[in-house]
């Protein structure tokens, strides 16, 4: 098996002129990629405690939802606004470009309980931030955040000073 830098598909001047996007679906679309992309994300909980998985719509449940599985462990999805069907909170917070809105069930998280959350990609870390506030604001405890790719230029662990965040490959730039 190749090294999973080798499954994500690099796209120059996407969005834009100087911008270098790092494309997850490569990754899905190799049964080798996916399996070993899930298997080196699960590898960074070894020896975390924790209770549950959450994971943002839509790419973290790609990856959330195995790990869940495979440690047996349940999974929490956290969605764009107006998509759970019971009572939500949810978070408004701010992109690159523009605003989005984040929602979980209210009896999700329960008081107490250990989080890891699993996203496929950490940029500016400003969804990751909005995350940690809707557990923290159910009484939960965010114990660690893993991603399969980071960019790193964006600095997006400065908003994420005091959290456990560990990524499986990570990109200098943006």
């Amino acid at each position: 098996m190749k090294p999973i830098e080798e499954y994500v598909r690099s796209i120059p001047d996407f969005p834009e002129q100087g911008i270098i996007f790092r494309d997850v679906t490569s990754v899905l679309q190799d049964a080798d990629g996916l399996h070993l992309a899930v298997d080196l994300m699960q590898g960074k909980l070894d020896g975390v405690e924790f209770d549950v998985i959450v994971g943002p719509e839509s790419r973290g449940f790609i990856f959330g939802v195995p790990i869940a599985y495979n440690l047996h462990k349940p999974f929490i999805p956290i969605r764009k606004k107006g998509k759970l069907p019971c009572e939500t909170v949810s978070i408004r917070y701010d992109l690159e470009y523009g605003t989005a809105e984040l929602e979980v069930h209210r009896d999700a998280i329960k008081e107490g309980q250990k989080v890891v959350i699993i996203d496929d990609l950490i940029a500016t870390g400003g969804t990751n931030e909005a995350m940690i506030k809707l557990v923290e604001g159910l009484g939960g405890e965010v114990v660690k955040t893993v991603f399969l790719m980071e960019l790193s230029g964006l600095e997006g662990r400065k908003r994420l000073k005091g959290y456990d965040v560990e990524s499986v490959i990570a990109y200098p730039g943006k």
